[in-house]
């Protein structure tokens, strides 16, 4: 249809609900063409019972990928007219266990020998037809998609097209402020501030900077959304500590502490750095699956100053 030509793939639902009405009403006419009292939406249902004799609602649903309530709704319709019998007895006592009735066992019978085999041949010549196999398709679709979502995807897709507006630079003393208000902001959400991060964000200058750190500021439309900081470490197993990243909330989803972490990791290089340590809290589920990908590994038995601090990690750089 030429709607969809304009639309482009952002129609794609709305373009496989209408194909899915189409081939659901063509497969409404087929049951009449074989003098069939039969919904194509009981068909699921209808055939793990000719398959697999009695099944309880859980059981089908499981096996259908329907809800218990869409399950229970298909029997109903389908004892009304009297091709399944729920409520059976079973030498196990369970209940709402299904079965076809002799009309439903003699019309599974005639649907698998004769109309099943019209059928099949029927959809083969369309997939002769056709420049593409649409069941081969849909089956790696399905496949596809059990393994990441469209909105999934579309997510990753947002990010990546919001974080190429995100500049990172270096620190100025005009970003202190912000500096000092990002840390502050989540750290009295989830903990409280401590004496050394005062000392920190109070002076960074003096306790990062001229010590041979570096600050990263993540700047969109030119103001401050995020920063991380890079602290060279004295007497020390690690070369640098990754430290003070925060990120404003209204900047989530922007990919700010990717971007941070990895100008820093990058910087650490750059200093010949082996090895970079940080530490964090178990509770910061985000910022601890951000430092997994970012390579960063668990350790323990470091020194911190920190008390609110209860995982320890480390990202070697070089052997």
């Amino acid at each position: 249809m030429e709607i969809f030509e304009k639309t482009g793939k952002m129609a794609l639902g709305s373009r496989l609900r209408l194909l899915t009405a189409k081939v659901t009403e063509d497969a409404a006419r087929i049951y009449e063409l074989y003098n069939v009292e039969f919904v194509p939406k009981w068909f699921p249902v209808f055939f793990v019972l000719s398959e697999d004799g009695e099944r309880t609602i859980t059981e089908i649903a499981t096996e259908i990928g329907h809800s218990q309530p869409s399950v229970t709704k298909i029997i109903k319709e389908m004892a009304k007219v009297g091709l399944v019998k729920d409520n059976l007895k079973t030498a196990d006592k369970r209940r709402n266990v299904v079965g076809l009735t002799e009309k439903g066992k003699t019309v599974a019978e005639k649907m698998i020998k004769v109309q099943c085999a019209d059928i099949d041949a029927a959809i083969n010549g369309i997939i002769a037809e056709a420049t593409h196999n649409l069941w081969e398709a849909i089956a790696e679709w399905e496949f596809l998609l059990e393994q990441k979502s469209i909105f999934k995807r579309v997510q990753e897709q947002k990010k990546l097209r919001e974080s190429k507006d995100v500049q990172i630079v270096n620190y100025q003393p005009q970003y202190q402020s912000a500096f000092r208000s990002l840390n502050e902001e989540w750290i009295t959400t989830y903990f409280e501030m401590e004496e050394n991060d005062y000392k920190v964000l109070d002076n960074p200058q003096e306790y990062i900077l001229d010590k041979g750190g570096k600050i990263f500021v993540g700047l969109h439309d030119n103001q401050p959304i995020g920063v991380c900081a890079l602290i060279k470490l004295e007497n020390s197993q690690f070369d640098f500590e990754m430290a003070k990243m925060a990120v404003s909330p209204k900047a989530q989803g922007k990919n700010v502490g990717w971007l941070l972490g990895q100008e820093v990791i990058n910087a650490a290089k750059e200093m010949g750095a082996s090895k970079i340590y940080l530490e964090s809290n178990m509770i910061l589920k985000p910022a601890i699956k951000l430092y997994a990908k970012m390579g960063f590994e668990k350790i323990t038995g470091h020194p911190t100053p920190y008390k609110r601090s209860n995982i320890q990690m480390q990202l070697i750089l070089k052997h």
